[in-house]
């Protein structure tokens, strides 16, 4: 084999270890180099080499992740089974640290904050009702955010939130609370129908009392009216009928006989006539006499 044969065999093989170590880092990643089975550095996103066969290459993705606890039988405080699930997001640091922590603080991570999320749900939701676990989601999310994130801060990674996915009890349970929230609405349906009608009620009432007020306002009015007409007609018999009450009774028997159309024939040189006339702004008629 000559010398050029091996130069250029060597060159190949110079090459193709430079492939095999080319490593690239996306943004969503960090990379942990291990050299012979040893932590050596840490890999920002971007171009990296190693030395093929001696160097490995671990990338972790730091991006926030979901992860489902998987549904599971629960016992409530007051000893009924109920269905449990829950979702956890969380993410790894993207620090040096942090991103280590994660690989070498605790075996397989997601599978780890699953179990964790499981047995806290059971602490928790056992020491509740099932009413409460249903009406207090959000004290249990918050509850067992707090506990993972106590539990898991040695692993470099941090929880984001958590999220109660269902409750379910059993369904001859479920039957019967829907039983009781059906009652309880068609309750309150009565009680608004019961105070619509009690409403419309009251305003009826109040439109007949201001109805009868206006009715005695105008009788009162009406009254008043009539009085002040009597003053008058009594003004007028002090001034014109003093001692002469037959003649105002004619009077007046005039005025009603007027206001009925009636046709009435009065002597002329009756006082009547004289009256009227003096009432009217006119002279009095002379009397004629028929000549003897």
């Amino acid at each position: 084999m000559t010398t050029s044969t091996l130069i250029i065999i060597g060159g190949i093989g110079i090459v193709l270890i430079f492939f095999l170590g080319i490593r690239i880092v996306r943004p969503t990643h960090r990379g942990l180099i291990e050299r012979l089975g040893k932590y050596h550095k840490f890999a920002n996103p971007g171009f990296h080499w190693i030395i093929p066969f001696i160097d490995r290459m671990f990338q972790v993705n730091t991006t926030e992740q979901m992860i489902d606890a998987e549904p599971q039988e629960i016992i409530t405080y007051d000893n009924l089974n109920t269905t449990v699930d829950a979702q956890i997001y969380f993410r790894v640091i993207d620090t040096e640290e942090n991103v280590k922590n994660s690989q070498y603080n605790v075996n397989n991570c997601k599978w780890q904050v699953i179990n964790l999320t499981r047995s806290t749900l059971r602490n928790i939701i056992g020491t509740l009702t099932l009413k409460s676990a249903n009406s207090e989601r959000g004290k249990i999310n918050g509850e067992l955010h707090k506990t993972l994130s106590h539990e898991t801060k040695t692993w470099g990674i941090e929880i984001i939130r958590t999220e109660i996915k269902q409750i379910e009890p059993p369904p001859d349970v479920q039957e019967t609370m829907n039983k009781v929230v059906k009652a309880e609405n068609e309750k309150i349906a009565a009680i608004d129908f019961a105070t619509a009608a009690e409403t419309t009620a009251d305003g009826v009432k109040r439109s007949k009392i201001k109805e009868a007020e206006g009715y005695k306002q105008s009788k009162i009015l009406h009254a008043e009216g009539e009085a002040e007409a009597i003053k008058l007609v009594n003004e007028a018999a002090d001034k014109y009928f003093i001692g002469n009450a037959q003649l105002l009774k004619k009077l007046e028997t005039v005025e009603s006989s007027l206001k009925s159309n009636a046709k009435i024939v009065i002597p002329a040189g009756t006082e009547l006539v004289n009256v009227i006339g003096e009432l009217a702004g006119m002279l009095p008629l002379q009397t004629k006499y028929p000549d003897k």
